[in-house]
């Protein structure tokens, strides 16, 4: 066995003995402090739920409930976890964890910026934002539907089926362009006509095979109109305003908008205006005079008829 000098010192083995005895001493305030601990994750998940229901239920957002619930349930799992320590007779160490903190808290600044500059980004987004959840937004090169919104991150559903974790910090300071929050869209198209149509007459046949398609949408304060656009080279080219609901935006909107080129081309068509395509200019170089041409079907006639 070994001893240390005669000075009174105790043993190695008397001060591994005095520390068993301060754990058997501590063992039922450290079991209270793991109990609390679990029975306090189990609350905190709860009220965390609870939380999230009943701030849907007054808002009628879900992400700022799911936004609010999460960082309610990991404020009641950080206070659980330092009454714990209290309990289990350890608040030595949770007054030590919170001077650390406080002594550290410009080292960690730095350390995690982004993750501080995200959480506080997402703070504010819970409260004022310009996106609710399933609307089809566009931030920065990013565009899709929204679909949660997170301590850190915005997350989007993009239409060939990715999903983008954008940080929060950059939904704050990127431009957020919202194709749904009320409800409309206009789309345009260009559709040409010959010279010798008659302008007004093709654009009333083009508003009345607006309303032929029921997704296209025309009151007061959104109105469907047809303008002369461009003297083209071969044709005169009105260009179409119409507007769609966009709730469901991209599948029912493009379809929407497929089906009104579509009207309009048969319209104009019935009502025998001419859609000609582009006139191509043919010239001859080196001191040619004449372009020989010849129709295949012409010789082969007359080769039947002789």
């Amino acid at each position: 066995m070994l001893y240390t000098s005669q000075d009174g010192v105790t043993s190695i083995k008397e001060t591994f003995q005095n520390a068993a005895d301060r754990f058997m001493d501590q063992l039922p305030d450290i079991t209270i402090g793991i109990l609390i601990i679990i029975v306090g994750i189990l609350v905190a998940g709860w009220i965390g739920r609870f939380a999230r229901r009943k701030i849907s239920a007054n808002t009628k957002d879900p992400l700022m409930s799911k936004f609010l619930g999460t960082a309610i349930k990991f404020t009641v799992i950080i206070i659980t976890i330092m009454l714990a320590l209290k309990a289990a007779g350890l608040g030595g160490i949770a007054t030590g964890i919170l001077t650390a903190a406080g002594a550290s808290a410009v080292v960690l600044g730095f350390a995690f910026k982004d993750i501080g500059e995200n959480f506080i980004a997402g703070i504010i987004l819970a409260f004022n934002r310009p996106f609710d959840v399933d609307d089809t937004v566009e931030i920065g090169p990013n565009f899709g539907k929204v679909k949660t919104l997170d301590l850190r991150y915005t997350k989007l559903k993009t239409f060939d089926g990715k999903d983008v974790y954008i940080p929060n910090s950059d939904v704050l300071t990127e431009p957020v362009t919202n194709y749904t929050e009320d409800g409309f869209f206009r789309w345009d198209f260009i559709i040409g006509i010959a010279y010798e149509d008659n302008i007004e007459g093709a654009k009333e046949t083009v508003l009345k095979a607006l309303e032929k398609e029921p997704n296209v949408i025309n009151d007061a304060l959104h109105e469907n109109f047809v303008i002369e656009d461009e003297l083209a080279t071969s044709t005169v080219n009105l260009k179409v305003f119409f507007w769609v609901d966009t709730k469901d935006f991209r599948k029912t909107a493009l379809i929407t908008k497929g089906n009104v080129v579509r009207n309009v081309k048969e319209a104009l068509e019935d009502a025998g205006f001419y859609m000609p395509a582009d006139i191509q200019e043919i010239k001859l170089y080196g001191g040619v005079k004449e372009f020989p041409l010849s129709f295949r079907k012409q010789k082969d006639q007359q080769k039947n008829t002789n």
